[in-house]
């Protein structure tokens, strides 16, 4: 009987080479479930998570924050204007008090006093006004910057629309740098628009960003007829410009446009 040794041989190698790819495996199974192999070290810092902006306030927070630092402003006309800083000076719509004999404020906590202009800026529409009493508490608004605005930013106008105190409206910015054609036919240029609702008596009142932050001075409303009502069309003047009426020295410091 003649024995094919060479394929006898063959066989035995195939077998010898399976049976050593076997302990291979094995023993890179172990070490791996020992030793963490192809594993982040244990103990090792985890990725930081990526830095988040803080959440916008939704319109009834906003108003919360604001209210107290929104004042209903009687001269020419009614309107409403915003506490700017810690002395309880106000800035409001130049035309709300323009030619009046008499200013009167009225605080959210039920103050009422007289006041003085302290700086005006008829060019932008712009007053700044002094009572001559203030609350015991004074809560000046937080100022933003009007120049971190862009087109589709949600927006609060805060009023007393038609005589109706304390009206809150919500929106957003429509555009910016915008003109516009104010009362006596003055031209007011480098405006805030914006689509929050806004009427008669809301001129003064301060437009807010979603971080409860005074960014403008509501001071008109475009419409194409003699209504004199709200299209969808309100401009501001930005808060830098605003502060700006008190450049005589009575006026706050704070951020410019």
């Amino acid at each position: 009987m003649v024995w094919n040794m060479g394929r006898l041989r063959g066989r035995g190698w195939w077998a010898g080479a399976c049976l050593g790819l076997a302990v291979l495996l094995l023993v890179t199974a172990l070490l791996s479930y020992r030793w963490g192999l192809g594993r982040a070290p244990v103990g090792a810092a985890a990725p930081a998570p990526s830095p988040t902006a803080s959440p916008a306030l939704t319109t009834a927070q906003v108003y919360a924050a604001l209210a107290p630092s929104v004042v209903t402003v009687r001269g020419a006309g009614t309107g409403a204007g915003v506490v700017a800083n810690a002395d309880g000076l106000v800035l409001t719509a130049y035309h709300v008090v323009r030619g009046a004999r008499t200013i009167t404020v009225s605080f959210a906590d039920g103050t009422v006093s007289p006041a003085t202009l302290a700086g005006s800026d008829p060019a932008n529409d712009i007053a700044a006004l002094l009572p001559a009493t203030a609350p015991t508490v004074v809560v000046p608004a937080v100022l933003g910057n009007a120049g971190r605005l862009a087109v589709g930013d949600d927006v609060v106008a805060i009023g007393n629309q038609l005589g109706l105190t304390g009206t809150t409206t919500a929106g957003v910015v429509s555009g910016l740098d915008r003109a516009a054609t104010g009362e006596r036919g003055t031209r007011l240029r480098g405006l805030i628009q914006f689509d929050a609702a806004v009427n008669p008596g809301s001129s003064g009142g301060p437009l807010v960003n979603d971080r409860g932050e005074t960014v403008g001075i509501v001071v008109a409303l475009l419409n194409p007829t003699d209504a004199g009502t709200f299209v969808g069309v309100g401009f501001a003047v930005p808060i830098g410009t605003a502060l700006a009426a008190g450049g005589d020295g009575s006026g706050p410091p704070g951020p410019q446009q």
